[in-house]
């Protein structure tokens, strides 16, 4: 018990850390990685009736999810940002599924649909990062 806790200290400093020293991309990437780390952590305590630990679980991949929605510059991302609005508010939608029916396929599907956003966001090249990144200096 006393070595769980030692190493969620660890971890969350570690996280903390990372943060720091992150680009607004990498930050992004970071979201998308808790989100479905907390969605998988949410299935698993679905299978085993783990009720508290459900509910810490998805209510933290909803709050990444909009955390996500609030980072969505619409002006710039035009219709890709309105679309990407769009699936997180359903991913919200079928989270809270999950949480009420107690059923795993709504986050079966939120992880695909974050799998999929993730490795497009992933792919991004690294110049065009630099691009944004530039772009978002210059707006201040």
């Amino acid at each position: 018990m006393i070595a769980n806790r030692r190493i969620n200290a660890y971890q969350k400093e570690s996280i903390k850390t990372q943060i720091a020293g992150a680009n607004p991309y990498t930050i992004i990437q970071m979201l998308m990685h808790g989100c479905l780390e907390r969605l998988a952590k949410g299935k698993g305590c679905i299978e085993r009736k783990d009720l508290q630990g459900k509910s810490e679980n998805l209510s933290k991949a909803t709050a990444i999810l909009h955390a996500l929605a609030e980072s969505l510059d619409m002006e710039i991302g035009g219709e890709v940002a309105q679309n990407l609005a769009g699936l997180y508010e359903y991913m919200i939608g079928r989270i809270n599924d999950a949480s009420i029916e107690r059923t795993t396929e709504p986050l079966v599907e939120s992880m695909q649909l974050m799998l999929e956003i993730k490795s497009g966001w992933d792919s991004i090249p690294q110049s065009e990062v630099e691009k944004g990144l530039a772009l978002q200096a210059q707006r201040g």
